[in-house]
């Protein structure tokens, strides 16, 4: 929080509060419904690619649970610090009901993980074919940026020598890498579904460029675009604002667009984010209200409560 508090801080000191205030003026009602219809299907595909993956852990779960549990994740994840809660919820809750919180924890992770390494691929792409919009070549920071997430993220799947892939958490990395990312089942639906989100993302920023009234041509703002929600997976936020808006700030002004329009923009994305998750809302509160009975790993017992009546006590 003190992260994306401090980049928050200095964008006002920089350009002042007129941005936010604009982007909270421009956002109508045909934005939010656009970002509405794109979210459902962005939406769908990450809950296919994490019924893909969780499938192959052997905690596989309907599609319409899988998609009503991202959708809460995601109002989780847009309303509270990091960015990451609503993950830590959805994969708990899903390993409480299917009785194995350690598969579901590594579904969950996995689920994140590979989506974005699908787009730092499509990132670093894009921005080798298009060019940075302010010149002819990508500047040295964005790329490096970019690269470096995608080495951490090789780094991560190739860096376990011999003596650790022996151990116990070795062993369970190498096998989810195989039977549950790497299988023929999954791997060509999860770049399918991880390419579809992106994309679809990058078309609610685009939206949310056209809201301010900015005349500039898709090819120049999907580099911009791709950027700033790399940006916006740093887990350096306050229910996702911090990050996002000073990547889209240094990013529009370093192509000659300004800061200014950058934060408006960023502004006008986070609104319409939020806004696009709100359906996860309804499946917190419908969900509280029906909650699961306990399964797995338990047993019922007997007890007699202080005035004799029996109750019925479910025991790990």
């Amino acid at each position: 929080m003190a992260g994306g508090g401090a980049i928050l801080a200095v964008l006002v000191w920089r350009v002042g509060t007129g941005p936010v205030v604009d982007g909270l003026r421009l956002t109508t009602g045909w934005t939010l419904a656009a970002a509405l219809a794109i979210t459902s299907l962005t939406t769908l595909c990450c809950a296919w690619r994490w019924r893909l993956i969780a499938g192959g852990l052997g905690v596989e779960m309907p599609l319409r649970t899988a998609v009503a549990a991202y959708y809460r994740s995601q109002f989780l994840n847009a309303t509270l610090p990091g960015g990451v809660m609503g993950d830590v919820h959805r994969a708990v809750r899903h390993g409480h009901e299917v009785g194995d919180l350690g598969r579901s924890l590594r579904s969950v992770a996995w689920e994140r993980t590979s989506g974005f390494a699908v787009q730092i691929v499509l990132t670093v792409g894009v921005l080798l074919m298009l060019s940075w919009p302010a010149g002819a070549f990508v500047p040295p920071v964005a790329l490096t940026v970019v690269v470096v997430s995608g080495v951490a993220l090789a780094a991560v799947l190739l860096c376990l020598n011999r003596r650790r892939a022996s151990s116990r958490i070795g062993r369970a990395f190498t096998s989810d890498l195989r039977d549950a990312v790497l299988a023929r089942r999954a791997w060509p639906g999860i770049v399918l579904a991880s390419t579809v989100a992106v994309l679809g993302h990058a078309a609610v920023f685009l939206i949310a460029v056209r809201a301010t009234g900015a005349d500039v041509s898709p090819a120049r703002l999907l580099p911009l675009a791709l950027v700033v929600l790399t940006a916006s997976a740093v887990p350096t936020n306050i229910a996702g604002w911090g990050p996002r808006e000073g990547a889209a700030a240094w990013a529009f002004s370093s192509a000659g667009l300004g800061a200014t329009l950058g934060l408006t923009v960023a502004v006008v994305y986070g609104v319409l984010a939020l806004v696009a998750t709100l359906p996860g809302a309804v499946v917190l509160v419908t969900g509280k209200r029906k909650r699961p009975p306990p399964t797995g790993g338990g047993r019922v017992q007997e007890r007699q409560a202080g005035n004799g009546t029996p109750v019925l006590l479910w025991q790990r």
